[in-house]
């Protein structure tokens, strides 16, 4: 029997295999492309930073491109005296919550249940809601609809119509269809029914597909703004983008009256320098709660997607 030293051991270790030209070109270009991309995706977000803590007079200008000028946080102060502003972002939060809870809820028992072949017409059900990716309704329809169901001027309003999501659905359902059978068999031989079989066995393995819909419903409430101007009025239940929508479109048609007439105070000129600056304020308070959201399920993102996507 041959022994190798500890001295043979390491020196092993230390041979590294090596790459061709070619090999080494491909690297080369994949990690310069690579980088393009990823600074393609990032600048935009770093542009709006800075032009929003830049010099309001410099931003207008079009002057700030890689380093922020004049840095102040004033815009962001502006921002956070708006009127309504604590209200909206609580019903923006709210919003976001509920409707992100009961959306996962649901899609999770509909897409465990279309799992189940015992399921009374469980192909018919499921095409059926499959059908509403490609169809809508429209806007007249729909707003009807929501006038009839009695959630005008509701909090429902934001929860009920986003309540199942087909493509969210379907994600769930393949992920399960992914999970070895034997796991419930086994489950079911205990008498454990199809409650106990979902939340004791099929959620805690789904936790990557439930991570990835839970940002695609984040992000959808987050973001929503139509809901609020078709089905709402007043300010109980103004969501952070309307007011924010508001405060800009009233800076904009500052800035009209201010080109059309020449006798403006100093203040309404210098609110309407601020315009520019205003719009990459707001965008930015609209986007950090996303990017501290998105950290925490990113790790669990790309594989629910490719695990959930393979079938369908």
């Amino acid at each position: 029997m041959t022994y190798y030293g500890g001295s043979d051991v390491k020196r092993k270790s230390k041979i590294k295999t090596k790459k061709s030209a070619a090999d080494m070109a491909f690297d080369s270009v994949n990690l310069i492309f690579l980088g393009l991309f990823a600074i393609a995706c990032i600048y935009p977000f770093y542009y709006i930073l800075i032009n929003s803590v830049s010099n309001n007079k410099l931003v207008e200008l079009g002057k700030i491109v890689l380093l922020p000028k004049g840095i102040h946080f004033n815009n962001f102060s502006d921002v956070l005296k708006i009127q309504g502003l604590n209200h909206a972002v609580f019903i923006s939060v709210a919003r976001t919550v509920v409707g992100t809870c009961i959306s996962i809820l649901s899609c999770t028992v509909l897409g465990y249940a279309m799992t189940r072949q015992e399921l009374w017409h469980r192909k018919f059900w499921y095409r059926f809601m499959i059908v509403t990716m490609y169809f809508g309704a429209g806007l007249i329809p729909g707003y009807l609809n929501i006038k009839r169901l009695g959630l005008m001027n509701t909090f429902g309003v934001y929860v009920v119509p986003c309540l199942i999501g087909p493509y969210n659905m379907i994600l769930v359902k393949t992920y399960i269809e992914s999970i070895p059978q034997s796991l419930e068999e086994s489950a079911l031989m205990d008498g454990a029914g199809y409650l106990t079989r979902l939340m004791r066995i099929i959620v805690p393995l789904s936790k990557p597909i439930l991570a990835t819909i839970v940002l695609f419903s984040v992000v959808g409430q987050w973001n929503a703004y139509m809901d609020t101007v078709l089905y709402t009025s007043g300010t109980r239940l103004q969501t952070l983008q309307s007011i924010l929508y508001q405060y800009l479109n009233s800076s904009r048609q500052l800035a009209e009256m201010i080109t059309k007439s020449g006798m403006v105070s100093e203040q309404m000129l210098m609110q309407s320098a601020n315009l520019q600056s205003a719009r990459h304020t707001m965008t930015m308070v609209t986007i950090i709660p996303i990017l501290m959201v998105y950290p925490f399920i990113q790790r669990y993102y790309v594989k629910g997607v490719m695990i959930g996507a393979v079938k369908g």
